[in-house]
């Protein structure tokens, strides 16, 4: 199979699961304040209602932190005055009228249950109900582990028109491979 034959397949598996923009590789604050204002222009140019650009732009920013943040697949031995390269794929794309974000990226296999915990009961949810949650997170302290306040998750909750979805395939004894998504 050629060069092109293998990109074109590429292109056409992201197109036909509506993909308008997808990003491999490692990421920075940098990379993402660049891939922000491009997905903002491009749904600007669609047409997109503000507040579904407003939407999809916060959950993509959420998402692209938390893999800068906890991605366990990292540029080793970074010099402390650069930021970390931690990799993941982020994509986003239509599904009918809706927008959707989905991200990827490596985690340790020990964090798999708290996250899965963390997830399920968010996943759950109504909308008053994930207000009241963030409201309470804000007031606490950051949970062990989190490098923020530990609202990322409730927030891209808030912010999707449906329950986020999320799933983990096991790499080795090490790792797992973890994916969200949220459609706006």
């Amino acid at each position: 199979m050629s060069l092109a034959q293998k990109h074109f397949q590429i292109r056409e598996l992201l197109h036909d699961q509506g993909v308008i923009f997808c990003y491999s590789g490692f990421m920075t604050e940098g990379i993402l304040s660049g891939i922000g204002q491009a997905i903002k222009h491009k749904m600007t140019l669609e047409s997109a209602d503000a507040n579904a650009v407003r939407g999809v732009f916060s959950v993509f920013v959420e998402q692209m932190q938390n893999i800068i943040r906890y991605s366990a697949e990292r540029e080793p031995e970074a010099p402390p005055e650069r930021s970390v390269l931690s990799y993941g794929t982020l994509a986003v794309g239509r599904e009918g009228k809706h927008f959707f974000v989905t991200c990827g990226n490596k985690v340790k296999r020990d964090d798999v249950p708290r996250l899965q915990e963390q997830l399920t009961v968010i996943q759950q949810l109504d909308h008053d109900s994930l207000k009241e949650l963030h409201k309470q997170i804000l007031k606490g302290e950051a949970p062990p582990g989190s490098k923020g306040a530990g609202v990322g998750f409730v927030d891209i909750a808030r912010r999707a028109s449906r329950p986020i979805e999320f799933d983990f395939v096991e790499l080795d004894q090490h790792y797992a491979f973890f994916s969200l998504k949220a459609v706006i």
